[in-house]
């Protein structure tokens, strides 16, 4: 049997909610243990800051501008991930030398294939200096390098738990968090994946805007449930070229707007979003000529029953949350990157042409060595 590498994967995602941690042991192939996960929200102020500057950020210029504010908060951000690696370790009873690297992702506060740009705030240096440990980072880099968009990543991983679950193909899985994005398995071995829309992105971000922060998100798509969707305003959000365009494909959320929605009721708007999300997944499966089995719901958005329930009745498919097969689906990507940060480490490509759009499969992640 081959060595199993153990490590902690750091992920803070585009609700700013805080940043999930996972401790998995994987050959980089086919061998994968779970050891545990842990979460650790943000303060209020912390999730503040971040939005008001991924608002700002909107062009590749504006990383020069804001590149002092830019610098402070990711040296606060990477002290909090330096927290959650001690912390994880601490609850999981994990001795420290058992841990041999950590893959982090930091927080992406702007991302463009086009203009081969792209910024997560963590510092790895840093944080390998802090925690004593090996530490890769920039898993987007590379790809955007040759010829990808950098995005998605966590595909392969979606492959890992198709065969440990043993899953029968044609199957898709589903990960809604900020943006919606999808692996499509097939017999061939083949992934596909790309960004099928919006995810939770537009609906926390109206929320929070209309309640003056007091509600960050739709809980089980309780408000969508009770307002009616604007079919003229989903059909005018639904005719954006990208959704016809050929795979790969990615998105950022600033590819997105409110303003068609913001004359509309609280409960009419979150329900046009919500349909929006759950009309352009389905869609999505379009792309392929055979039908998956099931639709593998994963991250934040597979809570919102509003969504699930919108996303079963449209395509007809056997719709289920990763949740039913004992794994949790609030730390699919956390996992993802420690899984990752092993392919990394042991040289395996981590993104390929029909996943990212990549030219052939390529390595990512820079590898910081603790000395």
């Amino acid at each position: 049997m081959k060595k199993l590498i153990t490590a902690i994967g750091l992920m803070s995602g585009t609700s700013s909610d805080g940043i999930d941690a996972s401790i998995a042991r994987s050959d980089g192939e086919e061998v994968l243990d779970l050891v545990g996960d842990f979460f650790f929200p943000y303060e209020e102020k912390i999730r503040t800051k971040i939005r008001k500057l991924k608002d700002k950020v909107d062009k590749v210029l504006d990383l020069e501008v804001y590149n002092t504010e830019i610098a402070v908060l990711e040296k606060e951000i990477t002290l909090l991930h330096v927290n959650v690696v001690q912390i994880i370790i601490e609850r999981l009873q994990i001795k420290k030398s058992e841990i041999n690297l950590i893959g982090l992702h930091g927080h992406t506060i702007f991302h463009s294939f086009q203009n081969k740009k792209t910024k997560q705030l963590g510092d790895g240096e840093a944080l390998s200096k802090l925690t004593g440990l090996n530490v890769i980072y920039n898993f987007r880099e590379n790809d955007l390098k040759n010829g990808g968009q950098g995005a998605p990543l966590v595909p392969i991983y979606h492959k890992l738990l198709q065969k440990k679950l043993r899953l029968k193909v044609p199957v898709v899985f589903i990960n809604i968090g900020g943006i919606s994005n999808l692996t499509y398995l097939n017999k061939n071995d083949e992934i596909i994946s790309f960004d099928s829309g919006p995810g939770n992105f537009l609906i926390d971000k109206l929320l929070q805007l209309k309640s003056n922060n007091k509600i960050q998100f739709d809980k089980d798509g309780e408000i969508a449930s009770k307002g009616s969707v604007d079919k003229n305003i989903l059909d005018s959000y639904l005719s954006d070229p990208y959704y016809d365009s050929i795979p790969p494909k990615s998105l950022d959320v600033n590819d997105f707007n409110l303003s068609a929605v913001r004359g509309l009721s609280v409960e009419n708007s979150i329900a046009t979003l919500s349909d929006l999300t759950a009309q352009t997944i389905v869609n999505s499966l379009n792309f392929f000529k055979t039908k998956p089995h099931k639709i593998i719901l994963c991250g934040g958005g597979r809570k919102n029953k509003y969504i699930s329930e919108r996303i079963k009745e449209i395509s007809n498919i056997t719709t289920l949350s990763i949740d039913k097969y004992k794994i949790d689906g609030d730390f699919i990507e956390s996992q993802a990157f420690a899984y990752l940060a092993i392919r990394s480490f042991l040289k395996k490509p981590i993104t390929f042409p029909k996943t990212t759009g990549v030219t052939s499969p390529t390595i990512g992640g820079k590898l910081i060595e603790f000395k």
